[in-house]
């Protein structure tokens, strides 16, 4: 099913011009248009030999098409102490350095309160990935002394 075709007003957006740069083309010759009634419109084809390459469709269009999960948690160790915590972070930014992972990046942040000895970690990622380092996570603190 081919997309609809994009309005002088969308083309502009994905390209980031003025509007009437985009008419100036159309009416020129340089940016094929069709005329429906007193507006244009533009074929995603037409769009894509003008640039010169494909041009990224708004992420509106292709939700539908390509669905990602992103997880974003926060992890709270409280009675850690600085030592364990610092072991604790390592060993995770080791997991997650590895590159893109299976469902997208990975990240991780490590915050340590001194005072109450207790670590938070924010994850955000993927569900798989995400669902990984929980695990691994609950599997390093609760191993701890």
């Amino acid at each position: 099913m081919s997309q609809p075709p994009y309005s002088v007003e969308q083309v502009a957006n994905l390209l980031g011009l003025h509007v009437k740069t985009v008419r100036t083309y159309v009416r020129d010759g340089r940016l094929k248009a069709v005329r429906i009634g007193k507006q244009y419109r533009i074929a995603r084809e037409d769009l894509d030999a003008f640039t010169g390459h494909p041009v990224e469709p708004p992420a509106a269009e292709t939700a539908g098409r390509r669905r990602h999960i992103d997880v974003s948690s926060i992890v709270q160790i409280d009675a850690i102490g600085s030592e364990e915590m610092n072991r604790l972070s390592t060993m995770l930014m080791a997991l997650t350095a590895g590159g893109p992972h299976d469902d997208g990046r990975l990240r991780i942040e490590t915050i340590y309160d001194e005072e109450r000895a207790s670590m938070k970690i924010i994850v955000l990622g993927g569900l798989d990935s995400s669902v990984e380092l929980l695990t691994i996570i609950n599997k390093l603190a609760k191993d701890q002394p």
